[in-house]
């Protein structure tokens, strides 16, 4: 799934850009603790999050993640935008609460990171 159409299914907002709207998200997980998210990640994924500190910008370099949603309305400070644009992660941030996001997107045929559609 590209990058644009996520945006659309989650009614996102684009956090910096110019942002690869034709990136492709093969999958995606939803976690609050980034323990986890290193524990688990395949690579590639979208993070779907609501914590908005820049340990979630270190956390998606360094388990190679493709790209950040932030949930619950919640937004990021200047300065950890700023960090995700340096490392080419685009972010977004929607007023979905989690677990509707993550609905929406295995509705629409968005696997989970385990592979299987949520």
């Amino acid at each position: 799934m590209q990058l644009w159409e996520i945006q659309g299914i989650l009614e996102a907002e684009l956090l910096w850009e110019p942002v690869d709207l034709q990136m492709e998200i093969e999958m995606a997980r939803a976690a609050d603790l980034m323990s986890d998210v290193l524990n688990r990640s395949q690579g590639g994924e979208l993070l779907i999050t609501g914590l908005v500190n820049s340990q979630v910008i270190w956390t998606a370099e360094l388990a190679e993640l493709k790209a950040i949603a932030f949930v619950r309305g919640k937004r990021p400070d200047q300065e950890t935008i700023g960090l995700a644009k340096s490392k080419d992660i685009p972010l977004l941030a929607t007023k979905l609460l989690m677990y509707e996001a993550c609905v929406r997107l295995g509705m629409r045929g968005l696997p989970g990171s385990l592979g299987t559609i949520w």
